[in-house]
């Protein structure tokens, strides 16, 4: 099959280029993506559904190969292996805006992988593959309603680009990675530094205009080259069976519904459907067999729970937990809350409870990742999220950290950096444990994180607190959006849109859908809801901790950045690394040494921050005239004695400068080993050759 391909110019010099028949053409449906030398695979893939499956298993891949930039992988074993954090939140971010749109009661197994075929270094391969993902779903028979946009924004001197270059994004004030249907959209995420809800929204209204190009650029390629389209197998609960099931569970369910404690609501409904079990089990269980019957009491009882809270909400403006519609929950906060610990904050929403912990270390403490186009990407600060079992009194399989919980911590963490100074020369970890979890567990990390690093005395420009808005809305076009949810309207609602930011701006955001999109009209009142949110749990937080402390926690290490005389590295290193490893043993101090002879510090004490000081400015001093210094004697010639005053540096003491009266010959005064005291009379231009007296410096000492 020949290969087909569309163009979309999304800027001056921007072209992206999709193309589908030349790769994979056993896939359901391929695609190649192109911006630049930047070149994204994807291919779709389905499977039947699996029985008595009630959730649809949409898994996406993406990843990058150090081959497609034309290098090595780094370390022992010349091969990639399990995915990177960049790839996994790469991976969400494709997965979230093309899951809203499968049919309902589609379960079967789709696949959707992307893989970076070639990497320039200056277009990232992320938006490729999200934009990739919906043209190889659009081009496979799947039952696929897109298709949708999907780019970059940045912002420059107040002007939006798209899919700006990597260059470009290091001057850019915001990140927001969008993800759309014609002027709907699905997906948002991204940081800013302390941007207005005014320039986040015309940055979303600016990709609109380039989502409506790509969504047209893949009907045209879906009309040339595209599968038809298969009739999907759906799983719904019978009507019969809908019917007897909302009977029996009638206004008991309803009340239910909105028992305001998570546990005791829980617990009462498993109660009702274990009763409506029993009481449709007879009927029910013979008509459609023991599995399917229990597949659709289960999905139908959900469905009725479902309608009860959303009609509760839109209806009655009544939420489960009996709060009106922009009531925040019971909020309090703590800081100093455990010993040890250089830092520590407990964030507590209802019943959301996150307790953030910060540590502090030097620059061999930052996180290396090596980049597949070159060099060394180095973290300073990070951010770690926890979900246990317990937070949610469940049990089940420990393990490392999942793709949510990676994609929380990067969240909270792209929230926070953005008001940790940029010279602050400490290497900073906040880890959040969720201790309790009804909803919001990422924005409590938030402002956890900023209690702690307060409490740790990190000078942050100003608190950074977060808030999540939810969205409930019915066939009529009537919506009610929600501050603050909770676990149940996440569940059951329609959206899960966060926010993060200080009293300034906006520092962080994600948006999570249900619905086949939304408007951005919708989207900016949600923000403003937000900012109104935000504003009072900054109030808390204040109540809390009014400002970092104004010194470093005492637990904390010591660290300071000197400056040295590039020139005098090799001293300060010494031969075979001789003099650092010496700093190092005998303080027990992390040294690091930067090229433009930034010399970091980090000590275990005040006393041993200056002892080292004092040992690093021994060996990188540079002789002064008219100093007097104690060196030892290294060469004796007739002449007179070459003294080492400082390490490495050598001056000619003349046996006329010995003494104040005439020295017949040197070893009568010294002998190699000797330690003489003396004074620098004199250091030649040019050759920076040193002149001793040792008859001066005993004239002074004199005086």
């Amino acid at each position: 099959m020949p290969e087909t391909t569309v163009t979309i110019n999304i800027g001056p010099g921007k072209d992206i280029t999709l193309g589908t028949g030349k790769l994979g053409g056993l896939a359901n449906g391929q695609c190649t993506v192109r911006l630049g030398d930047t070149v994204v695979f994807s291919a779709a893939c389905s499977g039947a559904a699996k029985k008595g499956q009630d959730f649809f298993p949409l898994q996406v891949d993406y990843r990058e190969k150090f081959s497609a930039a034309g290098r090595f992988p780094g370390g022992y074993i010349k091969r990639e292996g399990r995915p990177s954090d960049k790839e996994i939140l790469i991976c969400r971010m494709a997965d979230r805006p093309i899951r809203p749109l499968f049919p309902e009661g589609f379960f079967d197994e789709v696949q959707v992988c992307g893989l970076l075929l070639a990497a320039d270094g200056i277009n990232d391969g992320d938006v490729l593959s999200m934009l990739g993902a919906s043209c190889a779903l659009c081009l496979s028979d799947l039952p696929f309603q897109g298709p949708i946009g999907a780019l970059r924004v940045g912002m420059i001197n107040g002007e939006y680009i798209a899919n700006p270059t990597n260059e470009e994004m290091e001057k850019s004030s915001i990140e927001l990675v969008y993800a759309g249907l014609p002027d709907k959209v699905i997906m948002i995420e991204g940081e800013a530094k302390e941007c207005s809800e005014a320039e986040l929204e015309g940055a979303m209204r600016f990709a609109n205009e380039i989502v409506k190009k790509m969504c047209a650029a893949q009907v045209e390629l879906m009309e040339k080259a595209g599968r038809p389209k298969k009739d999907p197998e759906l799983h719904i609960v019978p009507e019969d069976m809908a019917a007897a099931l909302k009977s029996v569970t009638g206004e008991k369910l309803e009340n239910a519904c909105l028992i305001p404690g998570k546990e005791a609501r829980m617990k009462a409904l498993d109660e009702i459907q274990a009763e409506a079990v029993e009481a449709l089990k007879a009927e029910y269980e013979e008509k459609y067999g023991e599995e399917d019957f229990m597949f659709f009491l289960k999905m139908g009882f959900d469905k009725l729970v479902q309608k009860i809270i959303r009609t509760a909400i839109l209806e009655k403006g009544y939420r489960p937990d009996g709060r009106g519609v922009t009531d925040l929950r019971p909020l309090t906060a703590d800081v100093n809350v455990l010993p040890v610990v250089h830092g520590s904050g407990l964030f507590r929403r209802g019943e959301t409870q996150a307790l953030v912990i910060a540590t502090l270390g030097g620059p061999q403490d930052a996180q290396e990742t090596d980049l597949i186009t070159g060099g060394v990407s180095t973290k300073k600060f990070y951010l770690h999220y926890n979900f246990p079992n317990y937070s949610v009194g469940e049990v089940g399989r420990i393990a490392g950290p999942g793709r949510r919980e990676i994609g929380h911590g990067n969240l909270a963490e792209r929230s926070v950096k953005q008001v940790i100074p940029a010279d602050f020369p400490y290497t900073i970890r906040c880890v959040s444990e969720i201790m309790s979890s009804n909803g919001s567990t990422s924005m409590a990390s938030v402002c956890g994180a900023t209690l702690a690093l307060m409490d740790a005395g990190v000078p942050i420009k100003s608190p950074v607190v977060g808030i999540s808005c939810g969205l409930v809305t019915d066939d009529t076009g009537k919506e009610l959006i929600l501050t603050d949810i909770i676990g149940a309207e996440d569940h059951y609602g329609d959206m899960d849109f966060k926010v993060c930011g200080t009293l300034d701006g906006i520092t962080g955001f994600q948006l999570d859908l249900k619905l086949p999109g939304i408007s951005i009209d919708t989207l900016a009142r949600a923000m403003a809801q937000n900012k109104e949110a935000r504003a009072k749990i900054h109030g808390v937080v204040r109540d809390c901790i009014p400002a970092p402390r104004p010194e470093l926690s005492p637990r904390a290490p010591q660290m300071e950045v000197v400056k040295i005389n590039p020139d005098k590295i090799g001293a300060l290193i010494g031969t075979g690394g001789k003099n650092i490893k010496e700093i190092t043993e005998s303080t027990g101090a992390q040294v690091d040494i930067a090229d433009d002879g930034s010399v970091s510090i980090l000590a275990q004490n005040k006393a041993v921050l200056e002892e080292v000081k004092r040992k690093v400015q021994f060996y990188t001093a540079e002789a002064e005239i008219g100093k007097i210094y104690r060196g030892v004697v290294k060469t004796v010639r007739d002449f007179g004695a070459f003294v080492e005053i400082l390490p490495g540096q050598d001056g000619l003491l003349h046996i006329s400068e010995m003494a104040n009266y005439r020295v017949q010959q040197v070893s009568d005064i010294c002998k190699e080993g000797d330690y003489l005291t003396v004074k620098v009379i004199d250091i030649e231009k040019g050759s920076g050759k040193i002149r001793l007296s040792r008859k001066a410096a005993l004239d002074e000492l004199d005086k």
